[in-house]
């Protein structure tokens, strides 16, 4: 019996083992594929390995693992629609059931994109008529870490009301708005992460196309011991120690003051979820090179007090850098510009507190081309950062979607500034995005906007030649809006709404959608 066991044993030895071939988490049942694309299909396999991929519409790619055991190929997808199936087939066979071809849209950000649908105002009947099959949901899993990771967790759900009321909130009334208009299958990938800076979700590419944050490159790089800086300061570190470490003690055993020790290199072996570029590794590194429609964006209130400059830069290296990843040099990207919150000063005309410089910087990013912002800062709660509206703000953000991507004849925003011309007193204010023409507007809670005949425009501040800034007069002149001020002879700047809270700011378009607040000053 031992003989045969062993003998049983050597020939099993001599049988390769095959690692059967295995793929993300977002390959799976249930899922969504981009549409009319050639969407990449990836995972592992023995090195060598063949990998057939077959599609129920007739799609059918072949490959072979690299030496790493990592395979990839491209699968030309249809039109939206389904169910369909997709096989993989190496020394084992996967197969992915009830899969729909549709738009990808990721939505990410901070705890106001993470919020959940349950949490929301009007959750309970909104959850209960949740019954949408063509909709699917996804929450990556979180994790961060110093280098791109290539594997997470992370579940598809069909949305209904059993499951969409963990997702979030945000997300789920953009994506119902796509589906419902479209008619199409769309899928959401929730990768959001409250309480989290920019930085942290922004790529090293990113950061290297933006000449603004050279300082903050080098020092990433000072951080980073993979690197020549990192490396260098790391032995430099060492070297000093070693020769600080004798005379300390000779110090010590002398009763004499120590001398000054060295100064470790600014780099943590652990880190955390707020080192800049740690979040994205740990949950858009590994579904690269997902083929995916855009990406809709809510953060800002962890860098809110920053600069205008400052957020602004970083966030021409968010959107950069995930165009560069996702090879996508147009990848629509929408963000929500912060809400109204907590008080602001009614004598202070030049606001500027708060949230004001980094919604500017929101605003300033719509520079940046296939972009558009969603404007919220007239359904904020002064007293909560996390608003319960999310109805409103999933809608705005889809307008954007369905003006520029989906070809829908609508005005996808309210008035945003577009410049400003000097008439002797009067500052006259140009927007974009007028509509059916500019109004004073009225907003509570989740209703829609209605105009307010007797209404005067509020938060509007002009600035003179000596740099002092009054309370303005401002009133709707056709498309434009003028401002002026007793003290004021010639305007050389104005503000709307460019305070942390201008509770009341009503300048609206009759399509119902607030203006943004902004400042002329370049």
């Amino acid at each position: 019996m031992h003989y045969f066991i062993c003998f049983f044993l050597s020939v099993v030895s001599l049988i390769p083992l095959s690692a059967a071939v295995r793929v993300p988490a977002l390959f799976a049942n249930d899922m969504v594929i981009q549409r009319n694309t050639q969407a990449p299909v990836w995972g592992w396999a023995d090195p060598g390995e063949q990998v057939t991929v077959t599609a129920s519409w007739g799609g059918e790619a072949r490959t072979t693992a690299d030496q790493d055991g990592r395979w990839e190929v491209r699968l030309a997808t249809p039109e939206a629609g389904g169910p369909h199936t997709i096989t993989l087939k190496g020394t084992n066979t996967l197969t992915l059931e009830n899969v729909l071809s549709g738009d990808v849209w990721i939505c990410s950000g901070q705890s106001n994109m993470e919020w959940p649908l349950s949490r929301t105002t009007g959750a309970a009947e909104e959850i209960a008529t949740a019954d949408y099959p063509a909709i699917r949901l996804f929450q990556i899993n979180k994790q961060f870490g110093p280098e791109p990771m290539d594997s997470y967790k992370g579940q598809w759900r069909i949305c209904s009301p059993q499951t969409v009321g963990a997702f979030s909130g945000v997300g789920y009334y953009f994506g119902k708005e796509i589906h419902l208009d479209q008619k199409i299958p769309v899928a959401l990938l929730n990768i959001s992460w409250g309480g989290t800076r920019i930085e942290p979700w922004t790529s090293r590419i990113g950061f290297r196309q933006v000449p603004e944050l050279a300082e903050l490159v080098k020092e990433q790089e000072m951080m980073d011991p993979t690197t020549d800086l990192g490396n260098a300061a790391y032995l430099k570190y060492v070297t000093e120690l070693a020769t600080w470490i004798p005379q300390a003690k000779s110090s010590l055993g002398q009763r004499q003051p120590l001398p000054p020790k060295p100064e470790a290199p600014a780099w943590r072996f652990g880190g955390n979820q707020q080192d800049s570029s740690f979040i994205y590794n740990g949950v858009i590194a590994p579904i690269l090179p997902l083929a995916v429609k855009g990406v809709i964006w809510y953060q800002g209130e962890s860098n809110g007090g920053e600069s205008r400059e400052e957020y602004g830069a970083k966030m021409k290296a968010l959107i950069g850098g995930w165009r560069t990843v996702f090879d996508q040099e147009n990848l629509p990207f929408y963000f929500v510009q912060l809400a109204n919150l907590n008080t602001s000063d009614p004598n202070r005309p030049e606001g500027g507190k708060g949230y004001a410089r980094v919604r500017q910087a929101q605003f300033d990013s719509l520079y940046i081309p296939h972009t558009g912002m969603a404007v919220a800062i007239d359904i904020g709660e002064a007293k909560d950062i996390h608003p319960r509206n999310k109805l409103d703000v999933g809608k705005r953000l889809s307008r954007w979607a369905l003006f520029r991507d989906y070809g829908k004849a609508i005005v996808p925003s309210g008035p945003l500034y577009h410049e400003m011309t000097v008439e002797g007193n009067r500052a006259i204010l140009h927007f974009y995005y007028v509509g059916g023409g500019l109004m004073v507007g009225k907003k509570e809670g989740m209703a829609p906007t209605v105009e307010d005949p007797a209404g005067k425009l509020k938060w509007f501040a002009i600035q003179g030649q000596d740099n002092r800034w009054h309370w303005g007069d401002a009133k709707i002149a056709g498309d434009t809006v003028v401002v002026t001020a007793p003290e004021v002879s010639v305007p050389k700047a104005v503000r709307y709404a460019y305070a942390f809270n201008p509770e009341g700011s009503n300048l609206y378009n009759r399509e119902g959608l607030p203006a943004s607040p902004f400042t002329t000053e370049k």
